[in-house]
């Protein structure tokens, strides 16, 4: 950069330069630790000379493998800082698909927190690697990092960040194969999300990976002022006691963890009323536990309605949220400010409102691409659209329906089975809490749809009923083949219905329907 170039301010200096205006402030909270304003951006700062000391520049891939630490978001920032690219791991992935990942970002330095240092050293042997950093002492796997950063000055540094400089990199949640690397640049991420109004101070709970939508949170809350309370992971009594305790004003949570919360025993004795914004999305959600949300918690739903690659679509406001008009809760709502959405058949042609096709979003935050996969990014990057594989349609008031993956629509005799459709039927029972719905392939390879079913406590509805109900409302294409019973769905690490899990356990060892 020569001197008549004016610098880029990148999000990460923002968020920096809000911690400094009141340096006493409580920024982040995890377990009795409580971290101010001018802790943390010094911490960032002191991590960005560390980082640098070791030979990670500009440039640069770094990987997190680490929870929700305080220590996670500093190294965050400080890579950010720095001008690298930030990939970060989810937790639960086998050493295959990380060893994989690894690999594909070409990583600089693996940074891991304690937690997961046998990993990281068994990583560090898969595959070459200029440096492994631990969040923490002790382990004898790698360098330091917050020792190292001890010595550093906390003084501010400028960052070396470019707008087409890649920010992050992330995964697709490998549910359905390999897992793709979705590259985002820091121009892309100038303007990281909602700035919500500041009539009283923002407090997020973060109780899902900060390698998921549980970051965007974090990074918006700390841009507008707030204080982000950390805990390790998802657990419905330990978030309706944090809820209560930190007076939580906001939160993200996917739909099945929104259920367990709304399930769980203390429910209806917790204090929630501190609660402004609970924000879900990530997968399909079911209309009827949506209304019983509504009216435990009050007019604070808002459903969010994205993708890695397109970033954010649309919004469900909480307005829309209303249990006398279930039309508008089985929609995501209507798009978001500067987004465009277009429903498109297979040759490309732009449909009309209410019929079927694939959900295509033009909008600034749009990935630049697939890691290193040119052929990829042109299948899903045509025309100037981003094709997202969902399938669904808009209706005339401009509300975005979601019917299906066009990957897990199920291709039947007679037609389309849309899988959502089918759960939400199901989910209708009085006896049923949760379903998950899939296609699994007979021994003549046809594909039978097969559907995964939670129960109330102590509900007995079995097969027959709720074929008969399917029967009723969608009609004989629709009724499942066979109607299995769970105490609980499997979920992926990022907190979706693991349907690859769950069609590997329907599959017989003969391949058999």
């Amino acid at each position: 950069m020569d001197g008549t170039t004016p610098h880029f301010h990148s999000h990460v200096e923002e968020i920096l330069d809000v911690l400094a205006k009141e340096p006493a402030r409580e920024a982040l909270v995890h377990g009795d630790r409580r971290i101010g304003a001018g802790e943390l951006r010094g911490l960032v700062y002191a991590m960005a000379r560390a980082l640098r000391s070791q030979g990670i520049g500009r440039g640069h891939t770094v990987t997190l493998l680490s929870g929700n630490l305080p220590e996670t978001l500093a190294a965050r920032y400080a890579a950010g800082l720095l001008g690298c690219a930030v990939n970060h791991l989810y937790g639960g992935l086998s050493a295959d698909v990380h060893a994989d990942i690894l690999r594909d970002v070409e990583t600089r330095a693996l940074i891991a927190d304690p937690a997961h240092h046998e990993r990281a050293a068994d990583l560090a042997r898969r595959v070459p690697l200029d440096r492994v950093l631990v969040l923490g002492g002790g382990t004898g796997t790698g360098v330091d990092l917050p020792a190292l950063a001890a010595g550093a000055s906390t003084e501010p540094l400028q960052g070396e960040a470019r707008p087409q400089d890649i920010c992050t990199i992330r995964h697709t949640g490998g549910t359905t194969g390999h897992p793709k690397a979705i590259c985002t640049t820091f121009g892309q991420c100038a303007s990281i999300g909602p700035r919500w109004p500041q009539e009283e101070p923002v407090r997020t709970l973060v109780c899902t990976t900060l390698a998921h939508a549980g970051g965007l949170m974090a990074d918006t809350t700390l841009l507008g002022g707030g204080t982000v309370v950390l805990l390790d992971g998802f657990e419905a009594g330990a978030v309706l006691d944090a809820v209560e305790r930190e007076r939580v004003t906001h939160m993200f949570l996917l739909p099945p963890l929104l259920y367990q919360l709304m399930d769980h025993p203390r429910i209806d004795r917790a204090d929630t009323s501190s609660l402004r914004v609970l924000t879900y999305g990530g997968c399909a959600s079911s209309p009827a536990r949506l209304a019983a949300a509504v009216r435990r918690f009050g007019p604070v739903l808002t459903q969010f309605y994205g993708q890695n690659e397109a970033g954010g679509i649309s919004l469900l406001t909480p307005e829309d949220h209303d249990p006398r008009r279930p039309e508008l809760l089985r929609t995501a709502g209507k798009p978001m400010e500067g987004v465009e959405v277009a429903v498109l058949d297979p040759g490309g042609r732009h449909l009309p409102a209410g019929e079927h096709g694939e959900i295509c979003v033009r909008s600034p935050h749009v990935m630049k691409g697939y890691w290193k996969q040119p052929e990829l990014t042109a299948e899903v990057l045509r025309d100037g659209w981003l094709h997202t594989g969902d399938i669904g349609y808009v209706d005339a008031d401009g509300y975005i329906t979601i019917v299906d993956r066009l990957k897990d629509m199920i291709v039947v005799v007679g037609g389309h089975v849309y899988t959502v459709e089918l759960e939400d039927v199901l989910n209708s029972h009085p006896q049923v809490l949760q379903s998950a719905v899939l296609g699994v392939p007979d021994a003549n390879l046809m594909e039978r749809v097969h559907a995964v079913v939670v129960r109330t406590p102590g509900g007995d509805v079995g097969e027959e009923e709720l074929r008969a109900l399917v029967r009723e409302r969608k009609g004989a294409m629709y009724e499942p083949a066979r109607i299995a019973f769970v105490d609980a769905l499997p979920l992926t690490d990022a907190g979706k219905p693991d349907k690859k899990l769950l069609r590997s356990r329907a599959l017989p060892p003969t391949g058999a329907a």
